[in-house]
């Protein structure tokens, strides 16, 4: 057979052997999901059944208290009926002597139906109804702090990153640790060097990495202008082309905010994001799977999507990227603080 035929033989198997992985891959995907939502499905059940486990006690215990005090209302109702007919007897001309031995006895009925009847004697069990809501409310306090779930995965595959000073623009200050990056309105007295951006006010990470899964979050709060992201080692550091922007040039992506509207990036292809306008989060998170070729970058403890991309195949090693933007007459000062994502932002 000659080796064209075999060649096309061999991508041809090479061919189908990739379409039935697509196939697996997208069926286990499938029933992964399926799995995970009947899961679910469980937990809203069994939650439900205990609510409605803790409500019917609940009302038992009211209608049993309900009684007890229509019990008492009517005792005292019947008895004012008797009062009634006992005036009417002692009206009937009845002797003084036993007049006096009816009052007697009608004042000791009347006290002791009092006695009978106080309602300081009727309490609710406050102490229980407190320890109900106190197991709830730790119920409530246990959930939340197991959710979002891919905020639990992805913990695990947090990084450590340290900014390169090296590659600031003079711009911008690095703190000493490398871990936050914050817009100066002089540039810097820094050694000029070629990995330096001299236009763009970017940082890259020392280390990159091109294998596995990572996941890092930064604190924005207070900003009103930044862009976060990946690249490559290769994006343009100087000059005044737009490739050196994040996201302009087909090495990074990256997720721009400015002014209350969220924007995508990649390759120079803008992707507006209307749906996160006006939302404002104190936390952006970035994960990267480089065998998936995924880039995710999400808003805040809410795990919120704001945009993907489905990249297919990285091609060189990534670097974590920021710019903190320049300040806006007061309004964008604050530093981008790189976040230990291995741990849930504090409630406040």
């Amino acid at each position: 057979m000659p080796l064209k035929h075999q060649q096309n033989d061999g991508m041809a198997y090479r061919m189908k052997k990739l379409a039935a992985l697509q196939v697996e891959i997208t069926k286990k995907n499938n029933a992964v999901k399926e799995k995970i939502k009947k899961k679910y499905e469980d937990m809203t059940r069994v939650l439900d059944e205990d609510l409605q486990i803790t409500l019917t006690q609940l009302d038992t215990e009211h209608e049993a208290m309900e009684k007890l005090l229509e019990d008492r209302i009517e005792d005292c109702y019947h008895f004012t009926r008797e009062l009634d007919q006992e005036m009417f007897d002692i009206g009937a001309n009845l002797k003084t002597q036993g007049i006096d031995m009816q009052n007697a006895e009608t004042e000791k009925r009347i006290s002791d139906t009092l006695k009978r009847t106080d309602p300081d004697l009727i309490h609710i069990d406050a102490f229980k109804n407190e320890q109900l809501l106190s197991l709830t409310i730790n119920l409530l306090l246990f959930i939340q702090s197991q959710v979002p779930v891919t905020k639990k995965l992805f913990q695990t595959y947090a990084a450590d990153v340290v900014l390169d000073g090296d590659t600031a623009h003079p711009k911008l200050i690095i703190s000493p640790k490398g871990n936050s990056a914050t817009y100066a309105d002089t540039w810097q007295d820094v050694p000029e060097n070629p990995s330096r951006f001299d236009t763009t006010l970017n940082v890259v990470s020392q280390e990159g990495f091109s294998e596995g899964r990572q996941y890092w979050e930064l604190d924005v709060s207070g900003k009103t202008y930044w862009e976060l992201g990946l690249t490559y080692p290769s994006i343009p550091r100087k000059g005044r082309e737009e490739d050196s922007w994040l996201g302009r040039g087909k090495e990074s992506w990256c997720v721009e905010y400015f002014n209350g509207d969220y924007t995508a990036w990649h390759g120079g292809v803008q992707h507006e994001l209307p749906q996160m306008a006006g939302k404002q989060f104190t936390r952006i998170g970035v994960y990267c799977s480089f065998p998936g070729g995924l880039v995710s970058f999400l808003g805040d403890d809410t795990m919120t999507p704001l945009h993907c991309f489905c990249t297919g195949t990285f091609t060189d090693t990534l670097h974590q990227a920021l710019c903190p933007g320049h300040d806006k007459e007061g309004t964008n000062w604050k530093s981008i603080k790189i976040c230990d994502a291995s741990r849930s932002a504090p409630v406040l």
